[in-house]
Order: C-alpha cells, then structure tokens, then sequence
C-alpha cells in the first residue's frame, strides 16, 4: 500500500465516523458549553489523536501530509473536538521524548508565548514556574494540560485539572466554541524540554497550518452548499445559478478555494521533519498559506450568503456552522492581514539584491523573528 492508498485510507475513514456521529444536535451541544466525550473516545479509538506523535510514545509516527485528510474533515464536517490542538501537542510532547497524558482524561490545547499572551517563566528545569495571562487559549475549560511553547526555545508542559495557580475565564469564538483567558499565578510546569522541531514558534506556526487546513475543508463544504443551493433556488422563473451575477460570484469563490487548497498543501508538504535542520520553506509557506485562506474565508462567507439570502443567517439553517468557523480561524494563529504584514516585513530586509533569491528559496531570514502581532492563541 503507497501513501496515496494511505491518505486515502485516512480520508474515508474521517468522513464515514464524522457523517455517522457529528450533526447539528452535536455542534450545538458543544456551542452550550458540552464536551462530548462519546465522540471525544471515538476519535481515541480511531488513534487519529496520536497520528503525529512518535511510534515509541504510542502514536501513529506519520507526518503532516497524513494529517491533511483528518484536519480537512474537521472542518468539512465542522467537528466541535479540540482534536487539532491535541494533534499538534501530543506530536510535539513525544518528539521532544516527554511522556504524554493520558488522552482518555481529556484533550490537550496549545498555548504560544507572546503574541498578546503575557506570561513570564522563571526557573530553571527542575522548577519552572510560569505568571501572566494566556488568552484565546482553544478548549482551555476542556483540556486536561497544555504545551506552552516557550520564547527561549523550550516546551513545558502545565496541569490545567484546576491547580493552584491557575484560574480560567470561560470565553468563546465567533463560532461559540471555547476560547479560554488562563490566569497563571506562579504555576510550576510538570514537564520541560527543547523544542523538537526546526520551526521557531511551533505551536504558533503549525497552528495556523491546522487552521489553513480546517478552513479549506470548511471552505469546500462551503463552496458545495452554495452551487447546490443555487441550482435548486428558482426565481423569476429559473434557478438562481442561470444568472450569471451568480455564476460569477461563485466562480470566484471557485477559485479563491482552489488556491486555499494548493497553498495550505504545499504548506503541508513544506514542513519539516522532527530533527532535520531547516524550517524556513515551511515557515514561508505556513505565512502565505494563512493570508490565501483568510483572504478566501472572506470573500467565501459572503459569497454563500449572499447566494442563500436570508435563510443562511437563521439559526435552522446549516450554513452558519461552517461560516461562524471560518470567520473564528481566519483570526486565531493570526490573521491573513498579520500574516501578510510579517511577510511583507521580512521581504523588505532582505533588500532589492536579496529579494528574489528569498522569494525563490522560499526563505526569508527574518520571517521567523517577525512575528503578526496578535492576541489569538
């Protein structure tokens, strides 16, 4: 069996144990603040939790290109699990050869210092200790522990079960789904050790790949709910998709999905190996996927709603699930507009003579050290 047996192995299985276990009764249970733990120890059981995390650590040993067809299903399905987060950080926990939690107690989330996230460590290895304020922290009130992704390089890992030092303001994004203010208090971290992979900032930079690749499945599902409501819509005597202010309208949603997809693959197929030496490809890459998924998230919400008119703003109608959700992921991990102003940054130092060259290479030196200024997680 090739990789392309593999990925698609992958892909039916997503889309058969979300069709059969993720509906409108699911995504609004989550929305009034329930974790589902039935569909929460169904994706356990399916191992996709640990598909990035090392073979010697329990999980799958696979890379991101395996991670494509389970991060697009989440958003093509708009799964209300923190499953991406989990992704990142047990692949992150194992690399770095630290012992992962025990993922039938919960889920795990990502946290990144900086950007807009006030948090101080002092200490060394042996006693580690973390103040300050983490906001926009995904599934926080969920999650049993969180990999803190530290500016010196380093990955700690903190206890989130409601110990001392710890207080949590339950908030939500635009899709309604949990997004935590942690308020750290001279909290000692359970776990420390280097970052495994060639990227800096890793929980910020794969997070927004997880995001780009929810979005383009969100986008595509999107995209499919538009033409077909278009064909079926007849007024003034012939459906609304024979008029061709409508045919142009979803050509360029057409499009802008087209590209979101072929930049966040790229993107995917760009990162690194934990343990290779250079991650600048992927960094590029990661920048320019997010501004074309954000760019298309835009234009793609409003094209689908404008297309159904007022029956995709009602509460009964399904668009709104995928909608509100890419509206949330187009902001956290940065957005396309901060992603843009750090590449266009990191463009302008390299130069005239250097430009091209870093443009070619897919490696602009000070991309990494340019970080959006933002307050998403």
């Amino acid at each position: 069996m090739n990789s392309t047996d593999d990925d698609r192995l992958i892909a039916d299985s997503v889309a058969r144990l979300f069709a059969d276990h993720v509906d409108k009764t699911v995504r609004l249970r989550a929305e009034g603040g329930v974790f589902d733990r039935v569909l929460w120890q169904r994706v356990i059981d399916a191992g996709w939790p640990l598909l990035l995390a090392t073979e010697a650590a329990g999980g799958l040993g696979q890379g991101w290109v395996q991670a494509w067809p389970l991060l697009h299903g989440l958003g093509h399905a708009q799964v209300p699990l923190p499953l991406a987060e989990t992704l990142l950080a047990a692949q992150l926990l194992s690399h770095a050869g630290l012992p992962l939690p025990d993922l039938r107690q919960g889920p795990l989330t990502v946290i990144e210092q900086g950007f807009g996230n006030t948090l101080q460590a002092v200490g060394d290895d042996g006693a580690l200790r973390v103040s300050g304020r983490a906001h926009h922290v995904p599934w926080a009130r969920h999650a049993q522990a969180a990999v803190l992704s530290l500016a010196n390089g380093s990955l700690a890992l903190l206890d989130l079960r409601g110990g001392p030092g710890l207080s949590l303001q339950p908030q939500v994004n635009t899709a309604g789904l949990p997004s935590d203010t942690l308020q750290l208090q001279d909290m000692r971290c359970v776990a420390l050790a280097p970052n495994p992979l060639p990227l800096a900032q890793p929980v910020w930079t794969l997070g927004a790949l997880a995001r780009c690749a929810m979005m383009v499945g969100a986008l595509e599902w999107t995209l499919t709910q538009a033409v077909t409501y278009a064909g079926d819509r007849v007024q003034f005597g012939k459906p609304i998709g024979r008029y061709q202010a409508i045919q142009h309208a979803l050509a360029l949603m057409a499009g802008d999905v087209a590209a979101a997809r072929m930049a966040t693959q790229v993107a995917i197929h760009d990162v690194p190996a934990p343990g290779t030496a250079d991650g600048a490809a992927a960094q590029f890459s990661i920048a320019v996927a997010k501004v074309r998924c954000g760019e298309a998230a835009t234009r793609g919400t409003g094209i689908a709603h404008q297309v159904h008119g007022a029956i995709g703003f009602t509460q009964d109608h399904a668009l709104h699930f995928a909608t509100r959700r890419l509206w949330a992921w187009r902001a956290e991990f940065g957005s396309d507009a901060e992603w843009a102003a750090a590449l266009g940054r990191a463009a302008m130092a390299e130069g005239a003579a250097g430009f091209w060259p870093a443009l070619t290479a897919k490696s602009f030196d000070t991309l990494s050290t340019i970080p959006p200024s933002s307050s998403s997680p």
